[in-house]
């Protein structure tokens, strides 16, 4: 997303958050699962839908991957995201791995 008044990328994700998931990624070097997703929410009372919202944006924006039998589109996350929040139970099918892309 490009903000026409100073014509800055602002990506669609939060980026500290971003930051935390790519940082947890090198720690374990092997995919992130939803059980380290939630584990991250828990150590930093982070709310896990925040955290599953810019890990869709960024296999959305290619950023990073996501290795499973679910597909990650755009309406992926559309139809996911009811009511302004991602659920868990809805979150369950999500049971493959996520990394950065390489660069």
């Amino acid at each position: 997303m490009t903000n026409a008044k100073n014509d800055i990328d602002v990506p669609a994700w939060d980026v500290a958050l971003a930051s935390l998931v790519k940082e947890e990624f090198g720690k374990k070097n092997v995919p992130l699962t939803l059980t380290d997703f939630n584990h991250l929410a828990k150590e930093y009372t982070i709310r896990l839908d925040d955290i599953m919202v810019t890990m869709f944006e960024m296999v959305i924006a290619g950023e990073w991957t996501y290795e499973g039998e679910q597909v990650i589109v755009r309406n992926t996350l559309d139809d996911l995201y009811v009511g302004g929040r991602l659920h868990a139970k809805d979150l369950e099918p999500f049971t493959g791995g996520w990394s950065p892309r390489a660069a």
